[in-house]
């Protein structure tokens, strides 16, 4: 091969990471404690040795504590990792291993055509007493690791800029990259990437969602649980991917046409043919810990890098504070970090066009250095307050695996926030006809929650289930999980999911069952779907999807995490059902009004803008728990300025297991109620828009009573026309 002719320069401080510059490439690398850094190229990203290595100058190639150099001669597609030299003093938290190769924790893209094996990057030595104390002496090179990849930016967006919807007329729709398409039932030429996703785009226009919610899409580890199926006796993999390595690199192994740069351009095509498409693109991001796990684990990139900056250290600072759950916790707040953190918002908003982030273990970031939740975290003030970052998304995973729960009041100002709170009082209501106040609480946008802090319905991001936890139909069909094919002896996963089974623990053929859980899952869609507040659905529960009473099923890349198409057929009323609900959510703005109710008759008649009634047509008593509840929805109220008023809405409940008569509302000025939902209708009339009424007085959608029958087990929208 012919060698480049490459020369060294003193290069900038700024930006980080690597750089094309004319005539070359320009690198900079932040460590504070190191003593000597060396830039190392390779031809191949098998290759354990450097073709070239640059020495760092401290005189000429380091501005306080960056270190930089400008290559000339080199070229996009050029491959490079550094060494770190320091102090191996663990009880400083110093653990500088020059003999390792490390990723830049700037790179753009990693190389991914093979199987990492970071475990030859483990620092200390295994056998000697003290092990993470005692530094292995052999030089395993750098064959294991992936390689950074020099990224040439160059890309034809032809005009496209992030959608930015605003999150009120928003409905988030969660999925993984390669559980999207892999299944063979998705027939798509490209299953299980980037590409799978474009393919799956007409699905997607068809469900109507606005967003998709991607799992993870930046580099991890896929093969670093080291298990096994204990049932299939197949390797386990981290198939979610929250274990990230290189905050800026989309995942390579998701990309169809190659692994060198090439899961840059197709990632960008997936954005722009989403956005094409009128859906809006929000990450996954997980910026709480590494893929570095605890003091045991391999030193890969901010581990022999910059130890004491990049993470949080214990007392004992040889071992790590961990509020992840994963052996380690970022440094978030440390002035190093949250520059990382901002910029790397910025590259995905800016160079990639995404439209807004989820942030796993949200609370993380209000942790100090110590662990101490801060009231005005620095981080998130800067998140919330960025320029750049102004119109896109920010959602909180508000809590950690360290006790943080934030719900309500996660600080940083414009936070909207995973509501745990709805998915649990919603499952617990149609579980058992639980606390109606909560849920009326629930369905009215939790003001409880998000009133006092100046927050609006719609930062409240609802949700019944989601990848953590049950799909929909696993969620009426198990009341114990199953997750013995973790291998992890069952013990993993949420152990209070308030699920039912209804008489049969999994999949049965009883008729009755299979059509009392098809309700409950009508029940949940409607009851997400019609709340105030921002939905998201769990991909595939619009079809039935099953993960066989799995609640935690991270390690399986198998057909218990893939979308399995052939059920749109095998439950297709349960599809239809989905479709229309989110039609008719979008069509009206009652269920999507921008302030809370205020309880006040505001335009004039004798109703307030929300009223809450029993079935006799009295107002609610509260302390009467019976799983009966009326809802009144003055939809005039509900506009945003510049739209024309909405029709009012009635929703009735019944989670008894008893048909109960609903007295309803009357309506004047020639106004009647059609019945537009019925959960316990079957289709087709368990969905009517207002002319399939219309046109077929008797399907029963117009009310010729100011009384109805509510079936056990239902739950019924009206909506007033002249």
């Amino acid at each position: 091969m012919n060698e480049l002719i490459l020369e060294a320069a003193p290069g900038k401080p700024w930006p980080h990471g690597a750089t094309i510059v004319p005539g070359g490439v320009q690198f900079s690398l932040v460590s504070r404690d190191a003593t000597g850094v060396w830039l190392q190229l390779f031809h191949d990203s098998r290759d354990g040795k450097p073709y070239r290595e640059f020495q760092f100058d401290p005189d000429s190639n380091r501005t306080g504590d960056v270190w930089h150099i400008e290559i000339r001669g080199l070229q996009a597609g050029a491959l490079y990792l550094y060494r770190v030299d320091g102090p191996y003093d663990v009880a400083k938290g110093l653990r500088f291993t020059p003999r390792l190769s490390l990723i830049d924790p700037y790179a753009l893209a990693l190389t991914g055509d093979f199987r990492w094996d970071v475990q030859s990057q483990v620092a200390y030595d295994a056998a000697a007493p003290g092990k993470d104390a005692v530094p292995r002496r052999d030089t395993p090179g750098a064959a294991g690791i992936p390689k950074c990849i020099v990224v040439d930016e160059e890309f034809d967006w032809e005009g496209d800029r992030p959608l930015n919807y605003h999150l009120r007329d928003c409905v988030i729709y969660e999925a993984h990259v390669r559980g999207l398409s892999k299944h063979p039932s998705a027939e798509v030429e490209h299953p299980g990437t980037y590409r799978g996703v474009i393919e799956m785009i007409p699905y997607l226009q068809q469900l109507g969602v606005t967003s998709l919610e991607l799992l993870p899409v930046m580099e991890f580890d896929k093969y670093e649980l080291g298990r096994r199926n204990p049932k299939t006796k197949a390797e386990l993999t981290n198939y979610w991917g929250y274990s990230t390595l290189a905050f800026f690199a989309p995942k390579a192994s998701y990309a169809a046409d190659g692994t060198r740069g090439e899961q840059v351009r197709e990632f960008k095509e997936m954005v722009k043919e989403l956005h094409r498409a009128g859906i809006e693109v929000i990450l996954d991001i997980v910026l709480n810990h590494t893929g570095e796990g605890n003091e045991m684990g391999p030193t890969v990139s901010f581990r022999g890098i910059d130890n004491r900056t990049y993470y949080m250290l214990d007392d004992d600072k040889r071992r790590y504070r961990d509020f992840s759950g994963c052996g380690n916790t970022t440094n978030c707040n440390n002035p190093i970090m949250r520059t990382l953190i901002t910029d790397c918002l910025r590259y995905w908003v800016v160079e990639m066009h995404v439209d807004g982030f989820r942030f796993d273990l949200g609370s993380i970031l209000a942790r100090d250095e110590n662990g101490v939740l801060l009231e005005n975290p620095p981080v998130l003030g800067r998140i919330a307050q960025d320029p750049v970052l102004r119109d896109t998304k920010i959602i909180a995973e508000a809590w950690d695996a360290g006790g943080a729960y934030q719900v309500g009041w996660f600080p940083g100002g414009r936070w909207a926030e995973w509501n745990d709170r709805f998915r649990d009082d919603v499952r617990r209501f149609w579980r058992s006809g639980g606390d109606v106040s909560a849920l009326a609480t629930r369905l009215s946008g939790s003001s409880d929650l998000y009133r006092a802090g100046g927050r609006k319905p719609f930062h409240s991001i609802n949700f019944v289930t989601a990848h953590d936890g049950y799909t929909l139909r696993d969620l009426v069909s198990y009341e114990r999980k199953h997750n013995e094919e973790n291998g992890e002896r069952n013990r993993d996963g949420h152990g209070t999911n308030y699920s039912c089974n209804y008489g049969v623990e999994g999949e049965t053929d009883d008729i009755g069952i299979n059509a009392l859980r098809l309700r409950h899952q009508k029940n949940l869609i409607a009851t997400l779907l019609m709340s105030l507040g921002t939905p998201m659905l769990l991909s595939g529960d619009e079809f039935g999807r099953t993960q066989r009473g799995n609640n935690n099923a991270y390690c399986h890349d198998t057909e218990v995490n893939w979308n399995d198409y052939s059920l749109l057929s095998t439950n297709s009323e349960l599809h239809r059902f989905a479709r229309a609900l989110i039609a008719l959510r979008k069509v009206h703005h009652a269920f999507r009004r921008p302030e809370f109710y205020t309880g006040r008759d505001n335009n004039g008649d004798r109703h307030a803008d929300i009223e809450w009634f029993g079935p006799d047509g009295h107002q609610k008593r509260w302390e009467n728990g019976n799983g009966l509840l009326g809802m009144f929805i003055d939809g005039e109220e509900a506009g945003v300025q510049g739209q024309r008023g909405d029709d009012n809405f009635y929703i009735v409940i019944n989670a008894t297991g008893d048909a109960t008569e609903f007295v309803v509302p009357r309506l004047t000025g020639g106004r009647v109620w059609v019945r537009i939902v019925d959960t316990a209708a079957p289709a087709p009339r368990d969905v009517w828009t207002r002319d399939n009424a219309a046109r077929d007085p008797q399907c029963g959608g117009i009310l010729e009573r100011t009384a109805i029958s509510v079936a056990a087990h239902s739950f019924v929208v009206l909506q007033s026309s002249r």
